[in-house]
């Protein structure tokens, strides 16, 4: 009943571990997606005197992705104005040149002002719309996000790293002498340390295991997939295969590694 006790506490110290992680991996491609889904709706208007090509324009930044004339006929419709069919025409003729341009994906602050820079730096042109304040306000949140969910996910994983560290070293101790003995019949330290790095390994695959059953289902859940749909976004919850892999190796790296100083610092003990 003790062992089984010290598996399973093993195991969900791995289990919350691994848990967090995946977690993060799931709000980083949200972001990622969310961003996408934000540059396809976010665009910078660019009024010139003259006319550009879109070569020229596209050139003018690598972030650049096309270039879309607006028709003077749209550009008077969002005035609102109610002047006559004779003067609307001759505002025709004055109007400058307005292009639409879309990114290639959702700038930071400072590509959004290197990128007006570089507009402006063209003679041409007289005036960049880049709708700095919302843009701000909405990657500044995103960022506090993800910023929340990784302190979140860091400070579980320290926690409960010592947790493991802890466990570990309590089935040292219990073996301690069999270890011992083993070690005055001239066993290497790797084999009187079997039972450790067993336990380790064992139970880090047990929760790895764990994390791909309970991960699958939650990819799979209808309402989990229609909470994504209704944001707007497509995110692949988890990845069977990459996924499973990056969080395995995880599990086995960590539980091994602390299993390893432990013997280590055992071995500087006697």
């Amino acid at each position: 009943m003790k062992s089984i006790k010290n598996h399973l506490s093993l195991i969900i110290a791995l289990l919350s571990i691994l848990f967090s992680m995946q977690i993060f991996i799931i709000v980083d491609r949200s972001i990622d997606s969310y961003k996408e889904k934000l540059a396809n709706n976010y665009s910078v208007v660019v009024v010139s005197q003259k006319r550009i090509s879109d070569k020229n324009m596209i050139g003018i930044n690598k972030i650049i992705l096309s270039v879309k004339e607006l028709t003077p006929d749209s550009v008077i419709k969002r005035l609102n104005t109610d002047m006559d069919s004779r003067n609307i025409e001759l505002l025709k003729l004055t109007l400058p040149k307005f292009y639409k341009l879309n990114l290639k994906y959702y700038p930071s602050p400072k590509e959004i002002k290197k990128l007006t820079k570089d507009l402006l730096a063209k003679k041409s042109i007289i005036k960049v719309e880049d709708f700095s304040l919302n843009h701000d306000a909405t990657y500044k949140l995103l960022l506090l996000f993800k910023g929340v969910v990784s302190v979140f996910a860091i400070s579980i994983f320290i926690v409960t790293t010592l947790l493991i560290f802890k466990e570990l070293k309590i089935w040292q101790y219990k073996h301690n002498e069999r270890m011992s003995i083993m070690g005055l019949f001239g066993a290497p330290i790797w084999l009187r340390s079997a039972v450790l790095f067993r336990l380790s390994i064992v139970d880090a695959f047990i929760a790895s295991v764990l994390v791909f059953g309970l991960f699958t289902y939650i990819a799979s859940s209808k309402f989990i997939l229609e909470q994504f749909s209704n944001i707007g976004i497509s995110v692949v919850l988890f990845d069977s295969i990459d996924d499973f892999a990056l969080l395995l190796a995880v599990a086995m790296i960590l539980s091994v590694l602390l299993a390893s100083l432990i013997v280590l610092g055992h071995k500087e003990e006697v």
